[in-house]
């Protein structure tokens, strides 16, 4: 009996041991980095992109807005709290996406811009940000991040919907934040349509086109696609990512 326990503990350390080593090579022949990022959205599968990130032993960057969920609450209400310390424990790295999901409309006035907020007291009202203002919004996702995890914000944001001009990247660079977009190869396609764009589809062209030093988008849940984008394309795509040589970092990129 005392025989058969030994080789069973001999088995087992060779099979960590084998595993440790073949990670540990895995990192030494990355020679590609990929960027993944996840804007809040409706989070209806964010515990579902939370259990694959952590499957694949991958960190990510995730944008956040005080966006409605799928649940009738907000992303940024306390009934998320521990979804969020979770996401910090495990490492991943955070942005601003605006409190209440502003979108940029255009330029106003010298030193003004022109936004529609997607949530909030002033939703669906386009009004007239000075920087002040702008900074406003970009900053209370810090604060309230802060309050619900105890950690904040890495100094980035990105505008909703991508829509920005060079003023309003400014107006956030001077407020401290770095402005992240994302790449065209790396738009996920999680917000189309999934009869003209099925998950197949999707999956094929993100796991062909990538290429080193990519940022890619996608949402935590999304109200109009029918077919859920996560998991079925994600856990592939960083599978087919893996396969080729890509290693998964988080954001901001660290100078070489």
């Amino acid at each position: 009996m005392h025989f058969k326990v030994t080789l069973t503990r001999l088995a087992v350390l060779f099979f960590l041991t084998t595993c440790s080593s073949l990670g540990f090579s895995q990192g030494a022949q990355c020679k590609k980095t990929v960027y993944l990022t996840f804007d809040t959205g409706n989070m209806s599968v964010a515990q579902v992109v939370a259990d694959v990130l952590n499957r694949q032993n991958i960190k990510a960057t995730f944008f956040l807005a005080n966006e409605k969920t799928n649940r009738g609450d907000f992303s940024l209400d306390d009934s998320w709290k521990s979804y969020w310390q979770d996401r910090v424990r495990e490492g991943h790295h955070f942005g601003s996406h605006t409190f209440d999901h502003v979108y940029f409309i255009k330029d106003g006035p010298p030193g003004e811009v022109y936004v529609k907020p997607q949530f909030g007291s002033k939703a669906g009202v386009i009004s007239l940000y000075k920087e002040a203002a702008y900074c406003r919004e970009i900053r209370r996702v810090d604060d309230r991040f802060k309050e619900l995890t105890g950690a904040n914000l890495q100094k980035i944001w990105r505008a909703p919907g991508g829509k920005a001009s060079p003023r309003s990247i400014n107006m956030g660079d001077q407020c401290g934040y770095q402005h992240i977009a994302w790449s065209p190869a790396g738009f996920l396609g999680d917000e189309l349509s999934s009869q003209t764009h099925p998950n197949q589809v999707l999956l094929d062209s993100a796991g062909s086109k990538i290429q080193d030093g990519d940022i890619t988008m996608a949402h935590l849940g999304i109200w109009s696609r029918k077919d859920p984008w996560a998991p079925a394309v994600l856990e592939q795509l960083i599978i087919k990512l893996k396969n080729r040589g890509f290693c998964f970092a988080t954001l901001p990129k660290l100078d070489k």
